[in-house]
């Protein structure tokens, strides 16, 4: 077998696997296994002074910019820039390995 019928076959057999069940993205499934909803969100403050949804899992972080109701960025001044405030790393038991 040829070195381009071996890459033929990893890349088919790579991309039925990627065509498996959808998952639930709302769920955590790492050690400590909980619906997303139940974790603490902070605020970071980005360089330019608007607010980003801040959440550490220990090994692992999720973080979103926060937007009015128009879908404009929020900027409020809630802390300076670069710095993160409130329960952003609560809720969960696993310790941040950094």
């Amino acid at each position: 077998m040829t070195f381009g019928k071996i890459a033929l076959l990893v890349t088919a057999g790579a991309l039925v696997a990627a065509c498996g069940e959808k998952q639930d993205k709302t769920v955590d499934r790492f050690i400590d296994s909980k619906h997303l909803s139940t974790l603490k969100a902070g605020i970071l403050v980005d360089p330019d002074g608007c607010d980003t949804w801040l959440i550490d899992d220990g090994a692992e972080g999720y973080w979103m910019r926060r937007y009015d109701k128009y879908g404009k960025p929020v900027c409020s001044g809630v802390a300076p820039p670069g710095v993160a405030t409130g329960p952003y790393n609560k809720g969960t038991p696993v310790t941040d390995p950094i």
